[in-house]
């Protein structure tokens, strides 16, 4: 995919993000990114043939340890499309800006649906007779 197409895959995922792409360089094959309060990082883009992976880094020692998860993952097996390396690093950045973990979204609504069921002792048991 060339540096192009890559940087219309980080605007479309920004349009659903905080973060905003603020820089692009063709030269480099980089690309900064920054959302509200002063969370930033940047990917560098492997070449078209080369079998290099991405490389997320931030400037900022505030953001760079929570990078580690999104960093750990590029470097696990397989390849990684730039996509997937934005959404593990967003979910990496969720504690910094304020929002709630997306594993935590999806235990809540799971805890919520069983809190409302209703208890179903009305109902006879099979195998159970009833006199």
């Amino acid at each position: 995919m060339d540096f192009q197409q890559l940087a219309d895959v980080a605007e479309k995922w920004c349009s659903s993000t905080p973060f905003e792409l603020i820089a692009a360089e063709e030269t480099e094959r980089r690309m900064d990114f920054y959302a509200d309060p002063g969370v930033s990082f940047y990917v560098l883009c492997p070449d078209n043939g080369c079998g290099d992976s991405f490389h997320v880094w931030s400037e900022s020692e505030d953001c760079l340890p929570f990078l580690q998860l999104a960093q750990d993952y590029i470097s696990s097996c397989g390849k990684k499309t730039l996509h997937e390396v934005l959404e593990k690093v967003f979910k990496s950045f969720r504690p910094l800006l304020g929002l709630p973990d997306a594993d935590d979204d999806a235990f809540e609504e799971y805890s919520a649906d069983v809190e409302e069921e209703e208890p179903e002792a009305d109902h006879p048991q099979m195998g159970v007779s009833q006199q």
